[in-house]
């Protein structure tokens, strides 16, 4: 894994917009639509984890990096918890739920890969050079 220049290069955050982008379609759908508190929970946490690389990723440094990575993580297992409730109030069908969770764990997978890369590395960050 080579350092990276923009936080737009990380696979990760590549997967979270996706992901970010589906959540965003299912829930414009009725009846998730008007589910006004589930609808905007779950977009919220979708965008925390894009927005949570990418400002991880900004501060320079490796471990401040590495910190905002786990708290992008946390926000893939309030996803996964929130497709959940979503499906349970029928506002998923088995399909699109088992894809968003794949997706969602998916993501949570390349943070996890992404965090241990940083943690073994010997790289401190931009902010160190």
């Amino acid at each position: 894994m080579g350092t990276f220049k923009a936080f737009e290069e990380i696979e990760a955050w590549k997967k979270a917009r996706e992901l970010t982008r589906q959540i965003y379609d299912v829930s414009n759908l009725r009846p998730f639509s008007k589910d006004f508190g589930l609808r905007d929970q779950i977009r919220r946490a979708a965008v925390s984890i894009m927005s949570n690389i990418a400002e991880g990723f900004e501060r320079g440094g490796t471990k401040e990096f590495s910190q905002f990575l786990s708290v992008a993580k946390g926000s893939c297992g309030e996803v996964r918890c929130q497709l959940y409730v979503a499906r349970d109030q029928g506002y998923l069908q088995d399909e699109a739920f088992e894809h968003l969770f794949s997706l969602t764990t998916e993501t949570s997978r390349m943070l996890a890969g992404l965090m241990n890369y940083l943690r073994k590395s010997k790289i401190k960050g931009t902010k160190y050079k």
